[in-house]
């Protein structure tokens, strides 16, 4: 079974997914900022191989079908949400995670929601929320690096450098991750509503200082790794 492209219904809206093998363990796949699913192809191809069952979707904002209005449809209760919707249309009680960037964000989420359902956790870039949040605070080097972060929440200005002069930082964002195939990223960028609504999920997060009051991000029993590099421009090691 190669890799298909199918929608798949939860949460009242459509998501736009990719899934590999079948029958297998079950194991999702939750894309960044500026991202979508295809990030994972490589991954969805080796994890049939390995004998998994593999889905990833195109996240909340992303998908065409999955774009709901405001920054307030973008927390953390609600992106967290979706993974166990997609799982539970899938039929997946329990089911591996992992999670890259706002993924990974949306991975914690869940986790801190319903850890009973996650079997293992795989967080790639940005570690737990809490501890992100406190180095964000306490930490100059970090909260330098976090900088960007406010520039992204102010409506309309981070529209317009993204889409200026044909996506061109979005296309060099894309190249500097070392992801030159970038055409399916452009095409779900360049649809209505596509950017403001990604960038909602900074907005509706109130950045990443985690104080939602729906979702506590306190310690956890799950198997976790986490994964990053040592010339992560944007996470640091304090945090």
């Amino acid at each position: 079974m190669a890799v298909v492209i199918r929608e798949i219904e939860a949460n009242t809206m459509r998501f736009r997914c990719r899934e590999a093998g079948s029958g297998g363990e079950p194991v999702m796949l939750l894309h960044g900022f500026p991202e979508t699913s295809r990030m994972w192809l490589p991954l969805l191809q080796r994890l049939e191989a390995e004998g998994f069952h593999a889905l990833a979707p195109d996240q909340r904002g992303y998908s065409p079908g999955a774009r709901p209005q405001g920054s307030v449809n973008y927390d953390y209760a609600a992106i967290a949400s979706d993974v166990f919707a997609l799982a539970d249309a899938m039929g997946w009680e329990r089911f591996h995670l992992v999670g890259h960037d706002w993924g990974a964000g949306a991975g914690w989420s869940a986790l801190a929601v319903e850890p009973s359902r996650i079997a293992s956790w795989t967080a790639l870039s940005v570690p737990h929320l809490g501890v992100l949040g406190e180095a964000i605070r306490n930490d100059p080097d970090q909260a330098e690096r976090s900088a960007y972060i406010t520039f992204f929440r102010e409506p309309g200005a981070a529209e317009a450098a993204f889409s200026a002069g044909d996506c061109e930082l979005l296309k060099r964002v894309w190249a500097e991750s070392g992801d030159a195939e970038n055409a399916d990223y452009l095409e779900v960028f360049s649809q209505p509503g596509a950017l403001t609504a990604a960038l909602d999920w900074y907005r509706g997060t109130r950045g990443i200082d985690p104080h939602d009051e729906k979702v506590r991000f306190g310690p956890t029993g799950t198997p976790t790794l986490l994964i990053w590099g040592n010339r992560d421009t944007a996470i640091g090691r304090a945090a």
